[in-house]
């Protein structure tokens, strides 16, 4: 018999949000652990807020709602709006009730924008990685580490000279503007759009792009993202970004291993990591040069195993882009993007926690 196709809207609901997400859905694991690092960073909230006046959207809900963001691939902030008020599932995760009010996008941005001041992102991948169910997953030895790069948010046309010369666009919403043969540099050349992105090519013979660099720190046991941070664009960014992420994890009694590409391959960042009592298993750069990597390192057996597993770091960088929207970047300006690629390495940790801890 064909069922009737009547709307008919009920006075009274009882729907429990937690009966209609289903016991096994990977979604569950996730909360527990971030509701689990977000209450160790109750104390770090509570800075950012005044004790005066209206109460504003709860800081948890801001990055619960921000992980949705990145799990689901929602490109903005009104479009994840939107979504938290139809579905139920985000509803659940989020906190909200089935009847509770859901935020204006536009009050929403703003209210996301104050958890940049504490440096929030990074202090909730430290307080998802510190709990004991994570620990143990962790190797406290050996590491490995590379950078990317984040397309920045601005056309090559806000590429212009510093001095203010140079033709303007034609007018209109996108005017044209004809650069070819023009020698553009960072040092007199500067976005208008975003000041703090450089143009940057990722090897010879590429096309060369406005943008950030986004570096990470995985550890080897499980391939877990364990440290992040972006800098402005250049030759040395990627050294110095590994030296100051793997400084807190060289403060322990046992030596510990940094696993790298070629481009690590220079004298000055191995003695550097040596000094910090890290052995460079770094891929020797040979092409028309002498690697600065000891014959000695390379010899050892484990050195071929984080020269396998180092490759496991692009993962990340792969999963954030095409996920969780990095591919280009929403944000102008260094501290934003950082934010948002720091939080999208987070991110990637809870989506492989699940299986991990099963």
């Amino acid at each position: 018999m064909r069922g009737d196709d009547t709307i008919c809207g009920n006075l009274f609901s009882y729907i429990d949000l937690e009966k209609r997400i289903r016991a096994d859905h990977p979604l569950r694991v996730i909360r527990a652990i971030a509701n689990a690092a977000l209450k160790s960073l109750s104390g770090e909230f509570q800075k950012l807020y005044s004790p005066l006046g209206r109460e504003s959207i709860p800081p948890e809900r801001l990055l619960r709602a921000l992980l949705l963001q990145a799990f689901y691939s929602i490109r903005s902030e009104r479009q994840l709006v939107e979504r938290i008020d139809h579905d139920l599932l985000f509803r659940w995760f989020v906190g909200l009730g089935i009847e509770d009010p859901v935020w204006d996008a536009t009050t929403f941005t703003k209210n996301r924008d104050r958890l940049l001041e504490g440096d929030v992102a990074a202090q909730f991948l430290a307080a998802v990685l510190a709990q004991d169910k994570v620990k143990g997953l962790l190797s406290s030895e050996h590491f490995s580490v590379d950078g990317t790069l984040l397309e920045a948010w601005a056309s090559p046309k806000s590429f212009r000279p510093k001095d203010g010369s140079g033709e303007p666009p034609d007018p209109g919403r996108n005017g044209e503007r004809d650069f070819h043969g023009e020698r553009r540099r960072n040092d007199t050349h500067g976005s208008t759009t975003d000041p703090e992105a450089r143009l940057f090519r990722k090897g010879p013979g590429k096309e060369a792009r406005l943008c950030f660099m986004g570096h990470a720190l995985m550890e080897n046991r499980n391939g877990l993202i364990v440290g992040a941070v972006t800098t402005t664009a250049s030759g040395r960014a990627e050294r110095e970004a590994a030296l100051a992420l793997i400084e807190p994890h060289g403060m322990t009694p046992q030596p510990v291993t940094l696993g790298a590409d070629k481009g690590y391959d220079s004298a000055d960042f191995v003695m550097r990591l040596q000094d910090k009592a890290g052995t460079p298993h770094v891929a020797q750069n040979t092409n028309g040069r002498r690697s600065a990597v000891d014959d000695r390192i390379t010899r050892h057996p484990g050195y071929a195993i984080s020269q396998r597993i180092r490759k496991r770091v692009e993962e990340a960088f792969g999963w954030a882009k095409t996920v969780a929207g990095l591919r280009k970047m929403r944000h102008r300006g260094l501290p934003k993007v950082d934010w948002q690629f720091t939080l999208a390495m987070a991110a990637y940790d809870l989506v492989r926690l699940p299986k991990l801890l099963a």
